[in-house]
């Protein structure tokens, strides 16, 4: 059932923009914020929520991917196609079928899934926002074309599932499999969540639940457009809190949010 709960617009923009705050302080869209945000605070179902994040998660990166050309230019994401390949060869099948997935599994189930989930990516967090680029990928050829697609699939699965973009998770991949630099990571990730998300996004479609789109389009916009107003003031604070001092309390965030989500189902 769609919420019926009235939502104040300064709740939705603030919200959003909070969101977004703790995404940009940490070169990141927030999205895996805002989704327990939608569950706890505006009182969306599981499933629901998922699908608004999926829908607002898609606003930020089509409008984050151009944004990025001005400080990585579209020659160097395009020179490291193999990447965007490989990830996304896995990410779509991925995307499809963890969409699906969560349409048909019960909302207790999803809600405790959605829990695992969060805690997953306060670990990821601390442990691998610290990737260092070495410049060569860590497997060769073959190998390394089966590994990508492999941790694209996961990737695409967790992303689907969460409502995400997944550069919390394609970052860190990007650069550790890969070799390639921070920097370029970050329009690389940009250029493989996009078309997953769009693939998420058609198979949530097929579901009744999907009306909450319909339902929401207000909601969806003035929390997009907070979303993205935080991510821009965020980024302009990226640095301001030490990365030891930020990261734990983002960690710690998420966890506190994965113990409320799971309380919820």
């Amino acid at each position: 059932m769609t919420s019926e709960r009235p939502h104040r617009p300064h709740a939705i923009v603030g919200s959003g923009a909070a969101v977004g705050v703790l995404g940009g302080l940490i070169g990141l869209g927030g999205a895996e914020f805002r989704l327990p945000l939608l569950i706890g605070l505006f009182g969306f179902g599981a499933l629901e929520a998922v699908i608004l994040n999926k829908a607002m998660s898609l606003v930020v990166v089509a409008v984050a991917l151009p944004l990025r050309m001005w400080s990585v230019p579209l020659a160097a994401v395009a020179e490291r196609w193999d990447i965007i390949a490989t990830l996304a060869a896995g990410s779509l099948a991925g995307a499809w079928f963890g969409a699906g997935w969560a349409t048909k599994i019960k909302s207790r189930t999803l809600y405790r899934v959605l829990a695992v989930l969060l805690v997953g990516i306060a670990v990821v967090l601390v442990a691998g926002h610290g990737a260092r680029a070495t410049g060569q990928p860590l497997l060769q050829g073959a190998a390394l074309a089966a590994v990508g697609v492999c941790a694209g699939f996961g990737i695409g699965v967790v992303a689907a599932l969460m409502g995400v973009a997944g550069g919390e998770l394609l970052i860190p991949t990007i650069v550790l499999l890969f070799g390639a630099d921070m920097k370029l990571a970050g329009s690389l990730a940009l250029a493989v969540s996009l078309p997953t998300m769009i693939v998420a996004f058609a198979r949530y479609s097929q579901d009744a639940s999907f009306a909450v789109v319909r339902a929401q389009r207000r909601f969806i916009v003035l929390m997009a457009l907070g979303s993205l107003a935080g991510v821009f003031a965020g980024s302009l604070l990226l640095g301001v809190i030490p990365t030891v001092v930020l990261l734990p309390l983002l960690a710690i965030i998420l966890l506190a949010s994965a113990v409320k989500v799971w309380r919820h189902g």
